[in-house]
């Protein structure tokens, strides 16, 4: 277990600190309301952590004795199944108009303080998918890759959101999942929603990448 910590650190103590901000914030709604209505938040920011769970502990793996193949293709499949669920929680807005929901601007900041943190360990996990698809593909097949897992992770939100599916109907209820999925190929909206989030996450992800390579230059100039 102090393995993992050392693995995870810095970035894994700040990602506990912005986790943690997130449950003060919820506390204090709930103290001040005596309302527990945005606890579904909580469960929703833990299915966000999960791809980002799986990236890094492949991660791990990756660097302490390497993947087998088949193993690898297996983590990826589960890491992909649940990466939709950390940027879903932006659709979460929706509940700002609900009736319980009266403190607008602080209910208004609480949702995105959790969806930012949802959004930001997704990137996170991309990140790290990245450097495990590296390892195995040219630089322009793992591109490819992840281009087409953030427009999946857009259509993963259209059936969470619009069609109430999980993650894990999958296994649970593969036969009534794959229906939906036919049935949604001829529904407009299908298109417009997968096409603007997984359009965000890419945006999202490439300028992530690019701050991170101005800042390795900017650091090794330093070392010139």
């Amino acid at each position: 277990m102090k393995r993992i910590f050392r693995a995870l650190e810095p970035l894994h103590w700040n990602v506990v600190m912005a986790l943690s901000f997130n449950m003060l914030l919820l506390l204090f709604r709930i103290g001040i309301t005596h309302s527990y209505f945005y606890s579904f938040l909580v469960w929703n920011l833990f299915l966000a952590a999960i791809p980002y769970g799986i990236s890094r502990l492949m991660g791990i793996i990756q660097e302490k004795k390497g993947f087998h193949t088949g193993w690898f293709y297996v983590g990826f499949i589960f890491w992909l199944l649940f990466f939709p669920n950390s940027p879903y929680i932006i659709t979460d807005l929706v509940h700002l108009h609900n009736e319980r929901s009266y403190l607008l601007w602080y209910d208004l900041f609480l949702v995105f303080i959790f969806a930012f943190n949802g959004l930001l360990l997704g990137i996170l996990s991309l990140m790290d998918m990245q450097r495990l698809l590296f390892v195995r593909f040219s630089g322009k097949t793992t591109r490819a890759i992840l281009f087409c897992c953030c427009f999946l992770g857009g259509y993963g939100i259209y059936l969470g959101r619009f069609l109430r599916f999980n993650s894990w109907d999958v296994f649970s209820n593969p036969w009534g999942l794959l229906q939906q999925i036919l049935y949604s190929a001829s529904d407009l909206k299908t298109w417009y929603i997968t096409l603007a989030f997984g359009g965000f996450l890419w945006i999202v992800f490439r300028l992530c990448q690019s701050r991170r390579r101005g800042r390795a230059r900017f650091v090794n100039s330093n070392y010139d």
